[in-house]
């Protein structure tokens, strides 16, 4: 059994030969500073890994700190980049959006492993209609997804993403302005959010009719701003729900499977992520590494209802374990979140300083959970 074929049995909730190994996207850094450079794809086939590989092309997100800042720009949406600093350790830009309406700005850090954001776009509660009007939704191209999964092939899956810097409308809106804030509008403002909302809604379903074709084999959605760690299940029934129906519904009809991404704060939104029609569930973060419950609770909770992707500690297990460790740690979640098949073990987040040795460790006590 190949790659391709042991990672969507386990998408379809069924039993592969053996346990899918994987990560969670292979980071540049890593891959530049343990690697020497080499692809995502090159590295999961050094380490004899099922291979799990993020498109990233025409999608919109500003998170890797290579990206070309200011790229979406049109007539009526002109991104002016301002470079405060271009130390890789510690990168600055500040944008000057410019519309027929008004100005919009916004301010991003960045290091060698990621981008965050310092300065929000919206300040304003009337932001949002220079939004609808004017922002920009780039086009996928399915002839560039297509080259992308033939260089997969059957060594693995090729993921793709709803355009945004987060996959979900709530999660997206929390890029925007500020997640506190954004709770607190919850509250006081609540036809407020719901216009946002429904803003980055139409936004995003524009994207996916451009999905039409494209050969991915599983598409991320949601995003860790939706995590019960973060909001709590109210919040997630009433901001998160209704908007990730519409968007599965779309992807579905488009005949795509869908991972919804939480980054681990699943307690008390089990019932929820069921709901909103998602065929995988991840990144099942355990309580050692911020999580709220262990993966196994979780898969207690779900059953087979829906696949099951992550569960491992990337720095506790995976960075600084022992070999024994982290193989203890995998035994244990296949014979606990893994026995009925349905499940990936991967990392539950990014890694960036993990060890060589440590990689192989754990693709080989995956390689010894037979089913």
């Amino acid at each position: 059994m190949n790659s391709k074929e042991r990672m969507l049995i386990a998408l379809h909730k069924e039993k592969p030969d053996r346990l899918p190994v994987s990560i969670h996207q292979w980071q540049d850094y890593h891959l530049n500073t343990y690697l020497r450079g080499i692809s995502a794809l090159q590295a999961f086939e050094r380490f004899d890994m099922d291979a799990s590989i993020q498109y990233s092309q025409d999608i919109g997100q500003f998170w890797s700190p290579t990206d070309q800042f200011g790229s979406f720009s049109t007539s009526t949406w002109k991104d002016e980049i301002r470079v405060i600093s271009d130390d890789p350790d510690q990168c600055r830009i500040h944008h000057t959006i410019m519309t027929p309406e008004g100005e919009l700005t916004y301010q991003t850090e960045a290091n060698r492993m990621t981008t965050w954001i310092t300065e929000y776009l919206i300040k304003h509660d009337e932001d949002i209609e220079l939004i609808r009007k004017y922002m920009p939704v780039p086009a996928l191209d399915p002839r560039l997804v297509q080259i992308a999964y033939d260089q997969v092939g059957d060594r693995g899956i090729l993921r793709g993403f709803v355009w945004g810097n987060q996959a979900g409308c709530w999660q997206d809106a929390a890029t925007l302005i500020d997640v506190t804030e954004l709770i607190y509008r919850t509250f006081d403002k609540p036809d407020w959010v719901h216009a946002l909302l429904r803003i980055l809604l139409e936004k995003k379903l524009q994207f996916i009719e451009t999905m039409k074709g494209a050969r991915f084999d599983l598409v991320e959605t949601g995003g860790g701003a939706s995590s019960s760690t973060v909001i709590s299940p109210r919040i997630h029934k009433d901001f998160c729900l209704p908007y990730d129906r519409v968007l599965h519904n779309a992807l579905h009809i488009q005949g795509f499977l869908i991972t919804y991404h939480t980054c681990g704060g699943t307690r008390g939104i089990e019932d929820l992520i069921l709901a909103n029609g998602c065929d995988a569930s991840e990144t099942l973060a355990p309580l050692s590494i911020g999580g709220n419950q262990e993966p196994w609770e979780l898969k207690a909770r779900l059953g087979k209802r829906l696949a099951l992707i992550g569960g491992l500690d990337q720095h506790n297990v995976l960075t600084t374990g022992s070999a024994a460790k982290i193989r203890d740690s995998v035994h244990e979640l296949f014979e606990k979140v893994g026995y009925d098949g349905g499940y990936i073990c991967s990392c539950a987040d990014h890694f960036f300083e993990t060890p060589l040795e440590n990689i192989y460790s754990f693709v080989q006590a995956a390689r010894e959970c037979i089913y």
